[in-house]
């Protein structure tokens, strides 16, 4: 079969099913994205660059439509150098939110997509109005509002929908949810897997090493930002640090923003760190930025607290794989998070912006040998039966054939 593939940050999500299709072979597979430095041996590329426009003069409300047009015409443009050399795809697998994917009907047409919705924005009732500290400006609501034409131009495309979790499906408006299915995303269990000789060896990370007699505390996200409750990890450091002398944190993320407002003065890491300056032993905390995978897999390994939290939003990649690692996890209480983590039974549940209840959810973890087993065990359980790769691959070659008529 011939395969395209389109997201601006390639391979994305994407990877698992691209290395699985290499993997059966007879395939051919072209992506369509910007340029970044990843490759996947087998995979053909087809680059473009986006056209940022003069957003001052076109209305707030409407920046993210006018940055969504000129990617699609970018991609449509990159689509149509390739069906020029004669490459015709048996079908389009790609994302919804930048747009790229709503001229293809046009560039072949009778060419099945399968599009990815991730998120429909609320002005309230989710993340816009979740957090009390970062009140939402009213001015901003019809922009939130207008951030959805994305999403509608996509689904009156009348072409397959998918996405990943039944949260994310019940975002979405009743009317659109028969079309799109829900297509549950995994993780891969001989790579994210416990692995209890991680505690009777010292950890180093250049320098910042973990001792076997040592209790580690985890935290991972994208970009350090109030979305994904840096704020009330950080503000529980003191507490924690006080109460375990002999236990270290590590909190893995980037100074950018992936979600949210940009801090008014430096970063969000920055400018919370400062807030309890003396108040913690720095000695004790790493925060390495973004890390290689295989660090990333040996930092779950041998965690003895991994803390997920976020605001009422997608959840990450990186739950699902701290879940497969047997991690003790300690979730945000948010239904996003509720989906995956059930309270005392493969996990524990937290109050997003309660620093003081997730210092106690940890110490409490800590300290508890049998409830911490116990947790790990159901963590792995629960990956087994719900998030492994293959039930997410199977899924995808069924509704492939669906659309298709081929199997893969």
């Amino acid at each position: 079969m011939k395969f395209l593939f389109v997201h601006q940050n390639y391979p994305a999500q994407y990877q698992h099913l691209i290395m699985h299709l290499l993997a059966r072979g007879g395939h051919d597979i072209v992506f369509i994205s910007e340029a970044n430095e990843n490759t996947i041996p087998g995979v053909r590329r087809a680059l473009y660059r986006s056209d940022p426009g003069k957003p001052e003069f076109v209305h707030p409300a409407a920046q993210d439509l006018d940055r969504a047009v000129r990617r699609a015409e970018q991609v449509a443009a990159a689509a149509t150098n390739l069906k020029r050399l004669g490459f015709i795809p048996d079908i389009v697998i790609g994302h919804h939110g930048w747009g790229e994917l709503l001229n293809l009907p046009d560039v072949f047409p009778g060419v099945p997509i399968l599009g990815y919705f991730e998120f429909y924005y609320w002005p309230d009732g989710q993340d816009v109005t979740f957090d009390p500290e970062f009140p939402a400006n009213p001015a901003f609501q019809p922009r939130i509002r207008a951030m959805n034409v994305i999403n509608h131009l996509a689904f009156a495309l009348g072409e397959a929908g998918q996405t990943p979790t039944e949260w994310q499906l019940t975002r979405y408006p009743e009317w659109m949810r028969p079309g799109i299915e829900l297509l549950p995303e995994g993780a891969r269990l001989d790579l994210c897997r416990p692995d209890p000789a991680a505690k009777t060896q010292e950890l180093d990370l250049g320098g910042f090493k973990v001792a076997p007699g040592e209790k580690l505390v985890t935290y991972v996200a994208r970009n350090l930002e109030p979305y994904r409750g840096v704020h009330t990890m950080i503000r529980a450091l003191p507490e924690l640090m006080r109460a375990r002398p002999d236990l270290k944190v590590v909190m893995v993320g980037g100074d950018d923003v992936s979600y949210g407002a940009r801090c008014a003065s430096g970063t969000w890491r920055e400018h919370f760190m400062k807030e309890i300056a003396g108040r913690y032993d720095p000695a004790r905390v790493l925060m390495p930025g973004q890390v290689s995978y295989p660090t990333y897999l040996r930092l779950l390994q041998r965690s003895d607290a991994h803390v997920y939290l976020t605001y009422p939003f997608v959840a990450s990649w990186s739950l699902r794989e701290a879940l497969a690692a047997g991690c003790v996890v300690i979730g945000a209480d948010v239904e996003s998070v509720r989906e995956f983590v059930t309270h005392n039974r493969n996990g524990l549940i937290t109050p997003c912006l309660d620093p003081g209840r997730l210092a106690e959810q940890v110490l409490g973890v800590l300290e508890d040998r049998k409830l911490s087993d116990r947790l790990r065990a159901g963590a792995r359980r629960y990956a087994e039966k719900h998030l492994d790769m293959k039930l997410h691959l199977a899924a995808y070659a069924k509704r492939i054939h669906q659309l298709t008529g081929k199997k893969i």
